[in-house]
């Protein structure tokens, strides 16, 4: 990716107040973009079911809670979460924090109890329902908002709903409520996601 624009310069006077809200509730600074000098804080954070099985969808209950405790996760680590997704056999999440080993250690924590919950509910004790969560460090602004885009576009991508909005496991529509479409179109079209995911998230998956 080449060198990400500065958007605040382009943004209209309301554009601008949402995305100052948005910030305000993430907790970072208002005009900086989300970054700590060299620091690697800003994570993309996956785990798909073994497979890609639809373990996690098995039905729209169990993804609820699901959501609730990963999110819950995350709030545990006091981990500023940027933008999730959850389909019926993955999950992603962007995430700010400086205890990433926690985080994904409560995550593995996590995927056990599940996994004995589940099996105990569909008698398959001893089946494989997770595989390990992995993260990938934001490089940069640019690398940020495309993996922005790329997590609540991922329902999309899989197939699932044709508009992001349209999914309710994700972050989605509250990004859209309170960025607004414009400046979700403006990130969309300056930080694409081009070949994103290929290889390990394909949308046959």
């Amino acid at each position: 990716m080449g060198r990400p624009t500065y958007l605040w310069r382009k943004l209209t006077p309301e554009q601008r107040e949402g995305l100052m809200a948005w910030r305000k509730r993430q907790g970072l600074p208002w005009h900086r973009p989300p970054h700590r000098a060299s620091e690697k804080t800003r994570y993309h954070v996956t785990a798909a079911c073994f497979e890609h099985r639809h373990y996690l969808g098995q039905n729209g209950e169990r993804m609820q809670t699901f959501c609730d405790i990963l999110l819950g996760v995350f709030a545990k680590r006091e981990a500023l979460i940027h933008a999730w997704c959850v389909p019926p056999n993955h999950y992603h999440a962007l995430i700010e924090t400086r205890e990433i080993l926690a985080v994904l250690a409560d995550l593995g924590w996590m995927h056990g109890r599940l996994s004995f919950e589940w099996n105990g509910e569909e008698h398959t004790r001893g089946r494989q329902v997770w595989c390990g969560a992995a993260e990938r460090y934001m490089r940069n602004d640019a690398h940020f908002w495309a993996t922005m885009n790329y997590v609540h576009n991922n329902p999309v991508h899989h197939g699932y709903v044709e508009r992001w909005q349209d999914w309710p496991f994700s972050s989605a529509q509250e990004y859209l409520a309170e960025m607004g479409r414009e400046f979700a179109e403006k990130t969309w079209r300056e930080y694409p996601i081009l070949d994103y995911g290929k290889g390990w998230d394909d949308a046959i998956l």
